[in-house]
């Protein structure tokens, strides 16, 4: 159901970028009992907005994925859908989007209480997939994508109306330092960045390949790099890395032969459901945005052969 609400995190409405500090909490559950993280990871996610696991799936369960993938990445029907996103340039497959929706595999990732527990306990309640995605960034030619908030795209593109949202990437390659892993600004999450520029129409066709609306200012980052640095999110396949909707995140381009793939799965609280895009625009496709009705995941362990 689509609503008019108040706008709490104003973008892409004036001529300058504009600053405000956070207004909602980072970890909504405040008994720790029986986390399924210790006391320092949820420090340390509340102080940083992100938090890499390693290893949380075991090798012969990443070679099921990557099966998968491998599959997917040669069958016509996934290459000729609309939620099969290609590199700007060479063409090359870069995301699947909805894979909690069109493959049995990976929605039972998504249900995984690996994946799903955690997002479930730092969200405090039930959750479901808002958004779904298989990446794929080959060796040499895989693309950068420039620095940007999550939540203010959702928010302002698929009006996602708080900060009650987390993303969880489970790392199908290594990723090193060297073939473009994710890299985030530790503590920017603390911070909403309101941006410049009003949203183009069917802006999606274009910002899933290369954004270009919805950046923060280069004033904004430096101050924010002068603050919390950079981190990168390398690891060992098979590893997790969670990070909040409005920690400001980006990467390289892949010039290094290896590739480096990964599943992403964004779990927003079923209180948070979207309502009209605050751009005024018309919603996103459903394959990018799930705009309901939704059921809570049903979380459980997951076995996969």
């Amino acid at each position: 159901m689509s609503t008019v609400q108040a706008d709490l995190y104003p973008s892409r409405q004036h001529n300058a970028p504009s600053w405000q500090p956070r207004i909602d909490p980072v970890l909504y559950r405040e008994d720790p009992h029986n986390a399924p993280l210790t006391t320092e990871q949820l420090s340390r996610f509340e102080r940083d907005g992100f938090l890499v696991l390693p290893e949380v799936f075991s090798a012969a369960e990443v070679a099921v994925f990557k099966q998968e993938l491998e599959r997917m990445s040669h069958a016509p029907e996934v290459l000729e859908s609309p939620a099969a996103i290609r590199e700007p340039d060479s063409g090359a497959l870069r995301s699947v989007f909805a894979i909690h929706r069109s493959n049995p595999l990976f929605a039972r990732v998504a249900q995984d209480e690996r994946t799903a527990g955690l997002a479930r306990f730092l969200l405090d309640g039930d959750i479901y997939v808002h958004q779904s995605r298989l990446n794929f960034k080959p060796g040499f030619k895989g693309k950068e994508f420039y620095w940007h908030s999550d939540f203010e795209t959702w928010h302002t593109e698929d009006g996602l109306p708080r900060m009650r949202t987390i993303s969880c990437s489970v790392l199908l390659t290594d990723n090193h330092p060297w073939n473009g892993p994710l890299m985030l600004i530790p503590g920017s999450h603390k911070h909403y960045i309101g941006c410049v520029g009003q949203t183009p129409e069917n802006h999606y066709e274009k910002s899933l390949r290369r954004q270009e609306f919805g950046i923060p200012d280069d004033g904004s980052l430096s101050k924010l790099v002068d603050q919390g640095g950079i981190a990168q999110a390398t690891g060992r396949a098979g590893s997790v890395v969670l990070f909040d909707c409005n920690t400001l995140h980006g990467s390289n381009s892949n010039i290094a032969p290896s590739p480096r793939s990964n599943l992403f799965f964004v779990y927003n609280h079923v209180g948070n459901r979207p309502v009209s895009p605050f751009d005024g625009m018309p919603p996103r496709p459903d394959f990018v945005a799930e705009r309901g009705p939704v059921e809570p995941l049903a979380i459980g362990p997951q076995q996969y052969s």
